[in-house]
């Protein structure tokens, strides 16, 4: 029995945050998350912010099924199932939490494809046995709990009045971003995390710019 994954949406759009904006990519939204983000801080949300993204509804799907679907929001014929004209094109992974599912027979099953892999994990699952190309880490947990502690950049949601990090992840790049409400985002949030950046110079400040350009 072919094994499935449970998949919330795949659309093809440019990546909004982080180190890697601006590029095309496909995104893969996995379904689920083990956290739950609220502007009140508890045992499954850091606070200062509240998710805006729907995960939790999902298809079943085969990889070949998956395959289907990636060729679709590409625009091309199923038949053809060409990678357009790029010569390295990447996924994200994203979700809720892409970790609680991506595993190698996922990856495996797109390398003879050319496709290299960036994943946005909150952190609280190791994915170090993975083959994976650019590694995010959000973390959703405290500090303690954090399991993935590589990565080529960790990117914290910060709400007005939150501190700095003292993360335990060891990335090159270090990002501060700051919390929007809905689409939109609030001032007073942004000097703060302007201001967080400037006493911090070894973090770098990183906005959703994806909801500025109205893409998803």
């Amino acid at each position: 029995m072919n094994k499935t994954y449970r998949i919330n949406e795949v659309f093809v759009s440019i990546q909004g945050e982080g180190v890697r904006a601006g590029t095309v990519n496909v995104f893969i939204r996995f379904a689920g998350c083990n956290m739950r983000c609220d502007v009140d801080p508890g045992p499954k949300s850091p606070g200062g912010f509240s998710c805006d993204t729907e995960f939790e509804s999902g298809r079943t799907l085969t990889l070949d099924q998956l395959a289907e679907w990636v060729v679709t929001a590409y625009g091309q014929r199923s038949d053809g199932a060409k990678w357009r004209d790029w010569a390295e094109p990447w996924f994200i992974l994203t979700g809720g939490e892409p970790g609680l599912q991506v595993d190698e027979e996922f990856l495996a099953y797109w390398r003879p494809r050319g496709v290299r892999f960036a994943i946005e994990t909150n952190g609280s699952i190791n994915l170090d046995n993975l083959k994976l190309d650019w590694v995010t880490v959000s973390p959703k947990v405290a500090e303690h709990s954090i399991r993935q502690r590589r990565a080529d950049e960790v990117r914290y949601v910060r709400g007005y009045g939150q501190a700095i990090p003292k993360t335990v992840v060891e990335a090159k790049h270090k990002i501060i971003s700051p919390a929007f409400d809905g689409m939109d985002l609030d001032g007073q949030t942004l000097k703060w995390c302007i201001d967080l950046v400037m006493a911090n110079p070894e973090w770098r400040l990183s906005v959703q710019t994806h909801k500025a350009w109205r893409v998803r």
